[in-house]
């Protein structure tokens, strides 16, 4: 049997160079942790956080019917994004099932640049390449055109200030703007995936380690710290963040995963998964679909994706992520539970940890919120 070797991001030599402990994720060699995660996590949460992020899927959707096609692929309404601004948005297959979660930047009138999660990225790109015939717009698949650096944390403002005369004050949460940051041109989105204020950097892969090594000299006498997967995964977990493949997946519908306001159905025109999806909303107001809840443990055990959530001897849910929380001091989880035990205090609630039923407090989500 042939395995592809992992694929390496322009920061690579630079991780191991830190002492990265690396992990293979969706075919990538990516950094799980550097030191402690816990460390890491509360950097973030009260200082800044540095992570390499390219291995995201950057696909290009560009031409005079750009806007017509995202509106058709997608299920928000693309159209109406302004230039500079971003979306939170879906595709779906059109059964309605979620084939991915992404973020839609609108760059100039005729261009925007689709953010897809890294194990999901071929998939988008060939449904949006399969959804563009009869458009005249161009799908290109701008992978390798990207490094993708994030700096995260309530610190992260004053860091990145100090290495651009971007206008960071005038930048909204989910915009980007093209400017300068130590010399290298980037797209500066304020957008992440951590709860926190923060950035996100778009930079041509040749420009990435001198990217880093100047967030990390302007970050030296301010707490920042490199960061790996394993605390952007506790960090968006408190903030109630869904992962695709956890939270997500083409087994629900938005409205299954409560989150069908990104649906827009008073766009124009047609939209892959309209039918259905009209079906799911209204089966949704009459019988509620399981519901995304929180879950946080009066014990120590953790659980863990999969674990049935059992009330009064029966299993009315599943857990889709669970950790440790650092912010709180407990595990936590996100499940799906039935309607009926939905509501925060809820109480007879537990969690099946081989067997053993460990009580949990049913809490809305997030369980983290920073303070403005």
């Amino acid at each position: 049997m042939s395995s592809t070797a992992p694929r390496h991001t322009a920061l690579d030599a630079l991780h191991r160079s830190l002492g990265a402990t690396m992990t293979d994720f969706a075919g990538w060699d990516m950094p799980l942790r550097y030191g402690s995660e816990r460390d890491e996590h509360n950097a973030v949460r009260t200082k800044a956080g540095l992570f390499d992020l390219s291995h995201m899927g950057e696909i290009t959707v560009a031409g005079p019917q750009a806007a017509a096609l995202l509106n058709f692929a997608l299920v928000g309404n693309i159209a109406s994004v302004g230039v500079g601004r971003a979306r939170y948005t879906m595709i779906c297959r059109a059964d309605g099932g979620i084939l991915d979660d992404l973020i839609v930047y609108r760059l100039t009138e005729t261009e925007y640049m689709v953010v897809a999660n890294a194990s999901n990225a071929q998939v988008v790109l060939d449904a949006l390449a399969e959804r563009s015939a009869g458009f005249d717009a161009e799908v290109r698949d701008d992978r390798d055109a990207y490094a993708l650096i994030a700096v995260q944390g309530p610190r992260s403002p004053g860091i990145l200030k100090s290495l651009t005369d971007a206008d960071l004050d005038g930048l909204k949460y989910y915009a980007g703007l093209p400017g300068t940051v130590a010399g290298v041109p980037a797209l500066i989105a304020r957008t992440g995936y951590t709860g926190e204020d923060g950035f996100e950097l778009f930079v041509r892969p040749e420009h990435a380690v001198e990217l880093w090594q100047a967030l990390t000299k302007a970050g030296e006498g301010v707490g920042l710290v490199p960061c790996g997967l394993s605390c952007r995964d506790t960090l968006r977990l408190e903030a109630g963040m869904p992962l695709y493949g956890h939270e997500l997946s083409t087994s629900l519908t938005p409205f299954d995963a409560g989150l069908g306001r990104v649906v827009k159905f008073e766009k124009e025109g047609d939209f892959v998964g309209r039918e259905a999806l009209a079906e799911a909303a209204s089966r949704a107001s009459e019988n509620p679909p399981r519901v995304l809840v929180g879950l946080v443990a009066e014990g120590r055990r953790v659980p863990r994706a999969g674990y049935a959530v059992v009330a009064g001897g029966e299993v009315i849910g599943e857990v889709t992520s669970g950790a440790p929380s650092p912010t709180l001091g407990k595990p936590i989880a996100m499940a799906y539970v039935d309607a009926a035990h939905a509501a925060p205090g809820t109480p007879g609630v537990g969690v099946d940890i081989r067997g053993s039923h460990e009580p949990y407090e049913v809490v809305a989500l997030p369980f983290y919120k920073r303070q403005k």
